[in-house]
Order: C-alpha cells, then sequence, then structure tokens
C-alpha cells in the first residue's frame, strides 16, 4: 500500500511538469482535493487544459509516457466525457491518479464536480442536464430482463439486472432531493427512509425463489420514487412494474 505522503509528491511532481509543458495553459485540482476533503483513500485528481492546434492525444501519450517511467504506472484505461479524455493509471503501491486532457477552450468544471484552478483561465462552469425519463427508462428496463432472467433460470444475469436497478432508484432519489448524482456520490446523504428500504433489495443467493424477493423490493422502493419524482408516470407505469416483478 502506498505510504500517504506519497500522494501530495506524485501531485506536485505532476503539476511541476505541468507548469514546463507548453503545450498545458490550465490545470486544475479535482475531487475530494479541491474541496480539502482527502482522506487516506484519495485518488491524485487533475485536468488540464491543451492549447490549441495541440492534439490532446499527443499530450495524453507523452503524459502517459512519463507516468508510467517516472511514478511506476502498472496499468491504465481511459474515459471519454465530451471532448475531454481522462486516462487512470494505477500506480506500484495502489495510489491511482486520474489525469484529464480538453482543448483550452473546454478547460473548466462541469456539472456538480469539484475544481480548484491551479493556473489558466477556466470557462464557466457548464451544468450538466439531468435526463429523468431516461433513467426512469433504464429503471423499468432491468425490472423486465431481470423478470426475464428469473423466468429462464439465468440467475446471475437476473442478479446483474437488479442491482443496476438499485443504483437507478439510488440515482432518481438523489437527483430528487438535490444530492449529486453520478457514481452514486450523494448516496450515502440520502435518507434512511430510502437506502434503508433498498438494503431489502440486495441479492444474498443467486436461488430463484431470492431473486424475485429482491427484484419484488426493488420494485416497491422504485414505485414510491417514481410517485414523489413524476406522479403522472408512476401512475402509467405502476401495473405494468407489478406485473413485471410477479407482484399481481
Amino acid at each position: 500500500m502506498f505510504h500517504i505522503e506519497q500522494r501530495p509528491e506524485v501531485r506536485r511532481r505532476l503539476l511541476g511538469r505541468a507548469r514546463k509543458d507548453h503545450r498545458i495553459v490550465g490545470a486544475a485540482v479535482t475531487g475530494s482535493a479541491a474541496r480539502d476533503a482527502e482522506d487516506w483513500w484519495s485518488d491524485v485528481d487533475l485536468f488540464f487544459g491543451v492549447a490549441d492546434a495541440v492534439p490532446v492525444t499527443e499530450v495524453l501519450g507523452d503524459w502517459s509516457a512519463f507516468v508510467y517511467r517516472e511514478l511506476g504506472a502498472i496499468h491504465h484505461f481511459d474515459l471519454h466525457a465530451g471532448p475531454a479524455v481522462y486516462r487512470a493509471f494505477l500506480l506500484d503501491g495502489l495510489l491511482e491518479v486520474d489525469l484529464g486532457f480538453t482543448a483550452a477552450d473546454e478547460f473548466g468544471p462541469l456539472g456538480d464536480g469539484d475544481f480548484s484552478v491551479v493556473f489558466g483561465d477556466p470557462v464557466p462552469r457548464r451544468l450538466g442536464t439531468f435526463d429523468q425519463g431516461h433513467v426512469i427508462g433504464l429503471a423499468w428496463h432491468h425490472v423486465l430482463h431481470a423478470r426475464i432472467c428469473i423466468e429462464r433460470g439465468a440467475r446471475w444475469q437476473a442478479e446483474y439486472w437488479i442491482s443496476a436497478l438499485r443504483d437507478h432508484i439510488l440515482t432518481l432519489a438523489c437527483h430528487r432531493l438535490g444530492h449529486p448524482t453520478s457514481y452514486a456520490k450523494g448516496a450515502d446523504l440520502l435518507p434512511a427512509g430510502v437506502t434503508g428500504r433498498l438494503q431489502e433489495a440486495l441479492v444474498r443467493t443467486i436461488d430463484s425463489d431470492e431473486l424475485v424477493r429482491a427484484l419484488a423490493a426493488a420494485t416497491r422502493v422504485l414505485l414510491d420514487e417514481l410517485a414523489a419524482a413524476d406522479p403522472e408516470v408512476a401512475a402509467a407505469l405502476k401495473r405494468s412494474l407489478l406485473d413485471m416483478a410477479a407482484l399481481t
């Protein structure tokens, strides 16, 4: 396990490199460090703006070589969000380093993420839009497919859909109560009235009877969440959801 002193040293080296790289015109600390909330398990999260006419892929490649060569990376993967590319590195010692790169005219905070500028001129915060209808659609889809998988005897796949259904219910509740919605960041802020009932939707074994029980529990919470979020949609979906979960 990495020493806690390693994290600020890694961050310092990366920001020092950014200041010397003429292609980097903006740098920001993101994640928990941006709000002075780091704990033992926090990652190193940095976001960079790349100068006009410089390919982001070129900078990403050079920086990746540095992280492997100088910081001891052992693996990485990429996430794409609009024009930005985030590369997550795992260092030897289990420290995660997440580096985001985007064009200079896109350098700035997005959504409700934490963003503390080190240098450069960020664009104004762009608030993402939450598509409640899309999440509701995913929820009923997962109820239906969990039931289908139970009927087919595909028990591990049924467990997958039930677990994902719980995640979407948490997302809907977070949105309704004004908490962050991505990656369950607001889930631990939800009242026990929501999370306590969702505990009953945890799948304890993959026996068919248990899968049916967990699906029914999740569907009941979903129906209540829909009633609070959009009563008209809840009324339209109620009978179908009850049928899907075999609750009639």
